[in-house]
């Protein structure tokens, strides 16, 4: 009666206003320990009475709910389960519901809530129906319960929520976990709200933008108030762990997995770690896209890889990569697409069909048939495939030899996509298609035959399947220049020589009919460094520093590279790679890449990112402090910006897109030994990453933007598409790492993937918002300052003081994958281990913690567990 009475007195008050009434109710209601249900009609709990019905869906509230026994389930977290007064313990129920059955909101006016925006995971128990254990406010409880009854909530990873439900956890049930946590603290270790680096950012901090364009944030001047991060670096823990570099296999494996390299000068004389040459090129196979200012957005869609077959690892293969490698990379834009190896071994066992935008296949040898099914379902996919002169066929095709055409200059006409003809002279493999006796095939606009009684077809555009797979079969060597060693006589180079135009030409078009972009863009210059300093009190100190250290040609020389400071710059000072002029007069400075005025307003540190090496062009910014990085006082805080990168370098030997519109930059941080990060460094990269995510989320009005972190060390849209990542190298010395920690992420730049300003468009677009697109040099400063303010928090607090933020933002929440390959046991994942691992809590019940294979296209998949040491 009492429930009723007050449910009416609601109703009454509020009307129709369901948020406002299930927030009231449950303030009111909650001291009484009732239970409060938010579920199907069909799924009411006998005795609970309903408060609210729409849509299929009801609130209701009945007896109290407990839970005395969490050792079924796999913990995030131990002394939060001790709730503040203000915080509500709820299970979420959830399926799993593939792509294409997921449901979508009726209307895209109706505001999407995201359920790891709005509580803190507890404990999970995977199965069907998954359970999740969190803690909200009141206020969020009640705002994922009304956004359940009218279908607007969405959870990770497929999950689609089934039933919402308040708990009470008994106190039996607490003191177990004490007990447990005290007895088995290698579980997993996330800790006390009160570590939480979440809330609203400090007075003062970050909340200058800048000057000239108020379209844009980051653009429009106001007075700092000079305000500095918070919190003092905490001294020498009271229990350090082992030396984990030294000591510690796990730590070991994670460095040398997801950490470039890691370099040591210490007394020791410890030799180099190994670190693995590949890396990571995250995508997924869907495309969908938005029209804006003219152009096409991609919100998903694949990495902007194109991956190169040439068969057995002999020397004529690698001459073959090489070959075609050179003349793709002479076609297709340089800013938009990287060109990788993609050895048999890897194609049978990596996932990179998900990762790869178009597969050349240019094997000479038969392609093995378990090799071969691979090819075809990357096909069935939707993948793009470019068969130069080789046997791989499909779709009612065969090759035939023609001895006679072998190596030979033959007559080419080549039909493009617009009907039109080009007549060029080609050199022949000695192979021909035809069809198979009694096939009809359905073939694209392009092909080529040859001018004889024949008309030998050499180019076939063969479509494939019901999503869009296609491939472009060529049994003509448009990888060879005219120079080729099997180019026979003077008479052919030459025919072969006023052709080459042609060749060119057949080939991009080809490119094109298969997607991708061949406006080629020419690679800038190099340009000289400008030193720029964030605060005036520090330019004595540097320049008293620069005096002191530089030769007396005013050269700085180390092992990568040869700085040579001057005031001003001149066209007889040659730049390369490894011998850069910098500028040392700040008053001539000036850049429509960085406005060195915004990043001074928007750094609020007291030691990171205060002397600037600036370039509009370098090779990459991760070499540029190497001469400095050991020599300049740690409190002058180095970093390097630059506008463009022409070698960017990512994890192991991939390589790193940096058009125009990246925040590109490496910073320096030294970090004691024995301290709690100096313990644990592969953290670095996972605070890097955050840093990233909150320097956007964290300005008022962009906490919605869906940007977040991809384990290890990735910035994701979502779980859809990279837009960033983070590359660190470390090298120890004595008692102090002095770590390089190099980012790059899209703010302007719609290619190669996506960047942060169409997130924001399409928010703007999808909410009715006018969010201003934000800049990079804005964003760079508000990383650094963010990622200082995460390691003070680190440092006082260990990995308990960042975790909870860093779960918030990850993509990973409630993710399935299997261990091992595509058909191995199955395990949900559950959090970061105490040296940053990820823990995945397997069928049987056990929380293991498991460590990437190496493959270099997905972190995430063909997962290991370890052998025990």
């Amino acid at each position: 009666m009492l429930i009723t009475l007050c449910y009416l007195y609601l109703w009454v008050r509020w009307g129709r206003r369901p948020a406002a009434l299930v927030r009231t109710m449950v303030q009111r209601l909650r001291a009484s320990r009732c239970s409060f249900t938010f579920c199907g009609a069909a799924a009411r709990p006998q005795g609970a009475r309903v408060c609210m019905s729409h849509r299929g869906r009801v609130f209701c509230v009945g007896e109290s709910q407990s839970i005395d026994d969490l050792n079924k389930w796999a913990l995030f977290l131990v002394s939060p389960f001790i709730l503040e007064t203000e915080h509500v313990a709820f299970v979420t129920e959830s399926i799993w519901v593939q792509g294409e059955n997921l449901q979508r909101p009726s209307s895209s006016s109706e505001t999407i809530v995201k359920w790891s925006d709005c509580c803190l995971p507890l404990a999970c128990r995977p199965g069907e129906p998954y359970r999740l254990i969190a803690k909200a406010s009141v206020d969020d409880f009640s705002k994922l319960g009304v956004a359940f009854l009218e279908d607007r909530l969405q959870m990770a990873n497929g999950l689609v929520p089934q039933k919402i439900v308040s708990v009470y956890l008994q106190d039996s049930a607490l003191k177990e976990l004490k007990d447990q946590a005290a007895n088995e603290p290698a579980r997993i270790q996330w800790r006390s709200p009160e570590s939480s680096v979440e809330g609203e950012p400090e007075p003062d901090v970050m909340e200058n933008v800048g000057k000239d364009d108020p379209k844009v944030l980051g653009a429009e001047s106001t007075q700092g108030k000079g305000g500095t991060s918070q919190g003092e670096s905490a001294g020498e823990p009271s229990e350090l762990c082992h030396l984990h570099l030294s000591s510690c296999h796990k730590c070991l494996e994670l460095e040398k997995i997801t950490i470039e390299s890691v370099k040591f000068a210490s007394a020791e004389n410890i030799p180099d770690l190994p670190y693995d040459p590949r890396g990571s090129l995250e995508g997924v196979a869907d495309a969908t896209c938005l029209e804006r200012e003219g152009r096409r957005i991609k919100f998903m869609g694949k990495a902007p890889n194109i991956l190169i077959y040439v068969g057995c690892d002999s020397r004529e293969a690698q001459d073959r990569f090489q070959q075609v490698w050179s003349v793709l990379a002479d076609c297709v834009d340089p800013d938009s697409y990287t060109l990788y190896h993609l050895p048999g071994q890897s194609a049978l066992r990596d996932p990179w069909a998900d990762n790869c935008l178009l597969l050349v296949i240019a094997s000479r040898e038969s392609i093995p048939e378990d090799l071969h099914q691979k090819f075809m379902a990357y096909l069935s996919q939707g993948g793009k495939v470019l068969g130069l002169c080789s046997p791989f066929t499909f779709a009612g095709f065969q090759v035939t030899r023609k001895d006679a055409l072998q190596d030979t200059v033959q007559n080419l006409v080549f039909s493009k996509a617009d009907q039109s003809q080009v007549k060029l002279n080609v050199l022949s493999s000695g192979c021909v298609y035809d069809e198979r006796p009694g096939e009809r095939l359905s073939l694209g606009k392009l092909w080529g035959h040859l001018e004889n009684e024949d008309r030998d077809k050499l180019v076939v555009q063969v479509p494939f399947g019901t999503r869009g797979g296609e491939a472009v079969l060529c049994q003509v060597y448009l990888e060879l220049p005219p120079s080729s060693s099997i180019v026979q006589t003077p008479e052919d180079f030459n025919l072969l020589k006023s052709s080459n135009s042609g060749r060119y030409e057949v080939l991009k078009e080809i490119l094109t009919a298969l997607g991708l972009s061949c406006d080629v863009k020419q690679v800038p210059a190099l340009t000289p460094l400008h030193l720029l300093w964030a605060t005036e009190e520090i330019r004595d100190p540097l320049m008293q520093w620069l005096g002191k250290h530089v030769g007396p040609e005013g050269i700085l020389k180390s092992s990568k590279l040869s700085l040579k400071f001057v005031p001003s710059y001149t066209s007889e000072i040659e730049i390369t790679p490894t011998a850069i002029p910098v500028l040392t007069d700040m008053d001539a400075f000036s850049s429509e890449n960085f406005d060195l005025e915004i990043y001074r307003q928007n750094l609020q540190t007291r030691q990171l990112g205060k002397i600037l090496l600036f370039a509009e062009v370098t090779s990459t910014t991760m070499n540029l402090l190497d001469g400095l990085m050991f020599e300049m006082p740690q409190e002058m805080g180095l970093i390097a910006i630059a506008g463009r990168q022409t070698q960017g370098k990512g994890r192991g030997r991939n390589a790193w897109l940096s058009p125009p519109g990246c925040a590109l930059c490496t910073l320096l941080v030294s970090i004691p030994l024995r301290s709690q990060l100096g313990q644990r460094i592969p953290f670095v990269q996972h605070l890097m990453s955050l840093a990233v995510v909150e320097a956007v989320r964290s300005v008022p009005g962009y906490q919605d933007i869906n940007l977040r972190v991809k384990w290890p060390n990735d910035i994701y849209y979502s779980g859809l598409m990279k837009l960033g990542g983070v590359l660190v190298n470390s090298t120890l010395m004595g008692e102090t790492f002095y770590i390089l920690i190099g980012c790059g992420f899209n703010v302007t730049n719609s290619n190669p993937t996506i960047c942060i300003n169409d997130l924001i468009a399409e928010y703007n677009k999808e909410h009715g918002a006018d969010l201003k697109p934000l800049r990079a040099d804005y964003l760079i400063a508000r990383t650094v300052t963010r990622l200082e303010q995460l390691i003070d928090t680190f440092q006082n607090k260990g990995p308990n003081g960042v975790l909870p933020l860093y779960y918030k933002y990850w993509v990973h929440s409630a993710q399935q994958v299997r261990l091992g390959s595509a058909d191995g046991p199955k395990v949900w994942v559950v959090g970061l281990d105490d040296s940053g691992f990820l823990q995945v809590h397997q069928e049987d019940g056990q929380v293991v913690t498991v460590h990437p294979d190496g493959n270099s296209f997905d972190m995430m998949r063909n997962l290991l567990v370890p052998k025990q040491h």
